[in-house]
């Protein structure tokens, strides 16, 4: 009589595979043990140190932009453009992008005449809820009715 036993381990070499399978149980089961017991000695409970993360620095750029380009119509009805490498949000100012070299062109009609300014800043802060941008940093503004201004900072009404 046949046993109806179904073993997994079968065939010619059956101690060979019984071997080769406590030596990885045994060796897996002291791993887990090894890294169990670090944890607990350390009082840690990952590989990473946690010490090292910047806290501050991961709330401040947690909505991170490159390449940033907001365009649309002021409040006079022309449009303008502001493009920046990169920007971002903040937790605390939802309303606000903080943008890094900043570039702008904005239309403005004066006595008739559409006067085109080409911007550039260090920086700039885009308020939507005020509909302003604050550009600060080395502020270039050249028209192309022959006007140029040099500033530090500029704040523009959209």
């Amino acid at each position: 009589m046949k046993s109806k036993r179904h073993f997994i381990i079968s065939g010619r070499h059956r101690r060979l595979q019984r071997l080769w399978q406590f030596f990885f149980t045994g060796w897996g089961l002291v791993m887990l043990c090894a890294l169990v017991a670090g944890a607990i000695l350390n009082q840690n409970l990952m590989w990473t140190p946690i010490r090292s993360v910047n806290m501050a620095d991961i709330m401040q750029n947690q909505f991170k932009m490159e390449n940033l380009s907001f365009a649309g119509i002021d409040k006079n009805g022309h449009p303008f453009v502001l493009k920046s490498d990169v920007a971002r949000q903040k937790y605390d100012h939802p309303d606000k992008i903080f943008m890094d070299a900043v570039t702008a062109r904005i239309v403005r009609i004066v006595d008739g005449i559409s006067i085109t300014d080409d911007i550039k800043a260090d920086s700039g802060v885009f308020d939507r809820a005020e509909r302003t941008a604050t550009l600060s940093g080395n502020v270039v503004i050249d028209s192309n009715n022959g006007d140029k201004l040099r500033t530090n900072e500029l704040l523009i009404r959209l």
